[in-house]
């Protein structure tokens, strides 16, 4: 069954949410608990775990734990997902010291650049060449590649990276891309994201008008 995007990121929001609440000494929810937590509506709390099939009980609410295991089996989260990252600068040397991946069921496990003062092999992370990219990939049965390098080698590296097996590629360079039919690329452009956010920031502010949006 394939979702659409929001629908996905929404259980993220509801796995965060219910790690919270457990933190909390909760037990047991519902889903008015769960949207206040997660910032959305009841009902499309219900909705979203209809179409997985998760039920819950009109008195008793969920069980915290199994719901947080089911959402988990879900995403792919009750197992370990090896990530790649290509392009070791700002972006690419700051994702690989983030210490929080692992909680979340993803290891960081190698990062590639074509600049050799970069290499470092012997790290318990290591970089290395470009050149080792493929061979590394199908040795290790790597599926999902975080890029980010520039825009202007952005388009070359994403072909790489899926010739050499990557079905899902997280792009943090300025541009977008489109993977084949059977390649997931997510594109993430942080100028953007800021332009939006000062946007909206300026709706709040001033008489600006603000455009609607539609949550599916």
């Amino acid at each position: 069954m394939v979702m659409n995007r929001k629908c996905i990121l929404r259980l993220s929001r509801y796995k965060n949410a219910l790690k919270r609440l457990k933190a909390l000494g909760f037990v047991k929810v519902f889903s008015g608990n769960l949207a206040d937590a997660a910032g959305v509506t009841s009902s499309q709390v219900r909705k979203d775990f209809s179409l997985f099939g998760i039920t819950g009980n009109r008195r008793g609410g969920y069980k915290v734990d199994e719901l947080v295991l089911r959402i988990r089996e879900i995403l792919g989260k009750n197992e370990i997902h090896k990530v790649v990252i290509i392009g070791i600068g700002n972006i690419g040397n700051a994702l690989l010291r983030y210490k929080g991946f692992e909680t979340g069921g993803i290891r960081i496990v190698a990062g590639f650049d074509i600049d050799p003062s970069r290499y470092q092999p012997e790290r318990p992370v290591p970089i290395l060449p470009l050149d080792e990219f493929r061979s590394y990939v199908e040795s290790n049965e790597i599926k999902i590649g975080i890029l980010a390098v520039p825009d202007v080698a952005a388009h070359h590296v994403s072909e790489i990276m899926i010739a050499a097996g990557i079905k899902g590629i997280l792009n943090f360079a300025p541009i977008q891309l489109r993977g084949a039919d059977d390649v997931v690329i997510s594109n993430i452009n942080l100028e953007v994201e800021l332009e939006n956010l000062i946007y909206f920031v300026n709706v709040a502010d001033k008489s600006v008008p603000a455009l609607v949006t539609e949550d599916d």
